[in-house]
């Protein structure tokens, strides 16, 4: 069952229509397919790119990933299924994790940095660590942080206006980066989160997804060769300087001696209903930690990419600008004034489709089973793929092309139920669904009522997936002050 999450208070729900036949495009929808990778080529330049570690999983995926309901994906040594059909993909994510747990290459490479944390557990050990947690969030109210969102955008457009006033360019991923990081902070710590440091996780964390994501698509193609992910010494210093802040965060809440009303102070105060036992220390921080990197780093990604299509795309920050003055004027954009936002929500929704934050949902046959016409062998690799089932030529009309009006209400019927899953399906279903859709909401609103904002190098820009979808390279840009 899945646990129900007070936080996710406002959350859309998922369409509830099958499959019809879809009306004719509308016009207002420009005619726009953002960046998607270039396939590698044949065989061997896959494996050539896989092996030097500078091949990207997403280029590696064949064309029928994107046109049936189970691919396998055949140049693996290790048997390995790509999922998209989504009764298929709700049976596996729905099923208990001691039945299709968590895939072992992405377990391994992330317990540095999580430990054994509610990310990367299965089975007992998960429902423990959820039974503790649960609380921490369910008295969460999007109303009491939007005002962390709002300081910490303040900060935010003060950056980008001393940067526009002195012809500055600017980093979109480190910008959105350094805010969401700030706004979870906020959220979790009742603090906020100085610039340095933001810095140094974002630098620390990208290094780290970087050298994984080579690791693990090695494995997964050759997978003998890299049973164990090396524990190079400059990954695990990534880890240990990214724990070592979540340490620090952690001491300066309880040194403060406060009765905060946060996250973290909900979480040291957990016990387990059957055992009345708390969190350890390290335990504090593998949680904690998971916290903080899920809450801003899948939020960055996705804000990321619709930052920057929005910015590509003059006609679309334009609209947003209209809604936010036919909404709030010239006025404060507040909680109620962010839910009225439909077209700019749509554009991150939108987004998120064509970038998922989490590309790839790994999991692991622990029995031999069968899923739709496929046999599947006991170990596996079964792989629920958003980025694949967002573009699925079955499940979406123009899957490649950017149309936030798609989720307008009178185009429900278009959707296939199950077909969009950003932030997951079944129990493990992501709990800040709604946190992250109003921030990044506000966040297009307010950014794109003050600024003009101009990639540098439109076109040079593929994604790739590591641990989020990220662009190969710092998108640049150059923000300019509106009137008024």
């Amino acid at each position: 069952m899945t646990t129900a999450c007070p936080h996710l208070e406002g959350a859309s729900p998922c369409p509830a229509a099958g499959e019809s036949a879809a009306p004719a495009r509308p016009t207002s929808a420009p005619d726009y397919e953002p960046p998607r990778p270039r396939p590698l080529g044949p065989l061997s330049a896959l494996l050539r790119a896989a092996w030097r570690g500078d091949g990207d999983l997403l280029s590696l995926l064949p064309k029928e990933a994107y046109q049936v309901d189970v691919s396998p994906l055949g140049y693996s040594r290790r048997s390995i299924l790509i999922v998209n059909a989504p009764e298929l993909t709700r049976t596996v994510l729905t099923n208990p994790t001691e039945i299709y747990p968590k895939n072992d290459l992405m377990v391994g490479a992330l317990r540095p940095l999580v430990g054994d944390s509610i990310f990367i557990s299965d089975g007992a050990p998960w429902r423990r660590q959820r039974r503790m947690i649960d609380p921490a969030f369910s008295h969460i109210r999007l109303t009491r942080a939007f005002g962390a969102m709002t300081a910490a955008l303040d900060d935010c457009e003060a950056r980008l206006a001393k940067a526009a006033r002195s012809g500055e360019s600017f980093s979109i991923d480190l910008a959105m980066s350094q805010l969401t990081a700030d706004i979870i902070c906020r959220t979790v710590f009742s603090t906020s989160l100085d610039t340095d440091v933001a810095r140094d996780v974002f630098t620390s964390f990208a290094h780290f997804e970087r050298r994984v994501a080579h690791v693990e698509i090695r494995r997964l193609i050759f997978d003998r060769a890299f049973k164990d992910i090396p524990q190079k010494a400059d990954v695990l210093e990534s880890c240990r300087l990214i724990r070592a802040h979540m340490g620090t965060l952690l001491e300066s809440h309880l040194a403060a001696g406060a009765s905060f009303d946060d996250i973290c102070s909900a979480v040291i105060a957990a016990r387990d209903a059957e055992t009345g036992a708390a969190f350890t220390r390290e335990e504090l921080i593998d949680q904690l930690g998971v916290f903080f990197l899920a809450g801003h780093e899948t939020t960055a990604s996705a804000l990321t990419w619709a930052l920057f299509i929005a910015a590509e795309r003059p006609e679309v920050a334009q609209r947003i600008r209209a809604e936010v003055e036919a909404v709030a004027g010239t006025g404060e954009i507040g909680f109620e004034a962010v839910k009225r936002l439909t077209y700019t929500r749509n554009v991150f929704k939108e987004s998120m489709r064509l970038y998922p934050p989490i590309t790839f949902i790994p999991r692991v046959a622990a029995e031999a089973t069968t899923i739709g016409r496929y046999k599947v062998k006991r170990g596996a690799m079964i792989m629920i793929a958003p980025w694949t089932i967002h573009r699925h030529e079955k499940l979406w009309r123009d899957p490649h092309r950017f149309d936030p009006d798609r989720f307008l209400p009178e185009r429900e019927h278009e959707m296939v139920p199950g077909a969009y899953l950003p932030f997951g399906f079944g129990p493990r279903i992501c709990v800040g669904a709604a946190f992250a859709t109003l921030e990044a909401t506000l966040i297009l609103a307010r950014l794109f009522r003050r600024f003009d904002v101009h990639p540098l190098e439109p076109g040079k820009v593929e994604p790739v997936a590591r641990l989020t979808t990220r662009p190969n390279h710092e998108i640049m840009a150059q923000a300019r002050l509106r009137a008024g």
